[in-house]
């Protein structure tokens, strides 16, 4: 039995969604992870997993491969809002069809294949 492909970078996300961190002293939360807060500059965060479901706020499609991807061309790409976590992260789309997708859009969080090498996330309609 293989084992399955590694992720695009370690750490970011697993099957179970996005790994965020979240300020003990302001309480919101961010993503990536990180020892800091963004927001208040505390040092001391803990790591969350990030709601599943979000809502689609912008999208397009990316036609041309940008250096270095391996990936399949077109594909859709987006920013889409978290509303549990008081977030909006920036992600590939299951869809690249940008005529296919609306504001306000229901998506959920996937791991797809990147490359036959890598795994990474996107959000599905």
């Amino acid at each position: 039995m293989t084992a399955p492909p590694p992720p695009v970078h370690p750490g970011l996300f697993d099957d179970d969604g996005l790994v965020g961190g979240e300020c003990r002293a302001c309480g919101r939360r961010h993503f990536p992870s990180g020892r800091a807060c963004p927001w208040c500059g505390h040092e001391t965060t803990r790591e969350v997993r990030l709601s599943r479901d979000g809502r689609l706020w912008s999208w397009t499609a990316v036609v041309t491969a940008p250096p270095g991807y391996e990936g399949p061309v077109p594909f859709g790409f987006g920013v889409v809002e978290l509303p549990a976590d008081g977030l909006r992260v920036v992600s590939l789309l299951t869809e690249a069809d940008p005529a296919a997708l609306r504001l306000g859009q229901p998506v959920r969080f996937t791991v797809v294949p990147l490359t036959g090498d890598t795994l990474t996330w996107a959000y599905r309609p």
